[in-house]
């Protein structure tokens, strides 16, 4: 897989992450000042949708390393996977959010 290939793919896990991204710190934004659960939950599940593209982008070339295809990965892959583990971060800290924000309203 050459490196133009490569960085394809890291602009679309990039992509996926930040979209992702958005909708998390919408869904943080959303339960710490208007306390709409439902609403969070919703934002927290389009999230959860493009960070499972962004995982199934990175694991086509995952798979093409195991498969023995040398991969040639830029600063670009790279960047994508930056975008991908810190809006993972980010998901897991939201959730802990939720559950401390939740605890607040009884």
């Amino acid at each position: 897989m050459n490196k133009e290939e490569v960085a394809k793919i890291g602009f679309e896990i990039v992509a996926y992450s930040g979209d992702a991204r958005s909708n998390y710190m919408e869904a943080l934004n959303n339960v710490r000042n208007e306390g709409d659960i439902e609403k969070t939950k919703e934002l927290v599940e389009k999230g959860n949708k493009s960070i499972n593209q962004a995982h199934k982008s990175q694991t086509k070339l995952l798979a093409e390393e195991a498969k023995g295809e040398d991969i040639e990965l830029g600063f670009i892959f790279v960047h994508g996977q930056d975008h991908l583990m810190t809006t993972l971060l980010l998901r897991d800290i939201l959730d802990h959010l939720m559950n401390i924000y939740k605890k607040g309203e009884k």
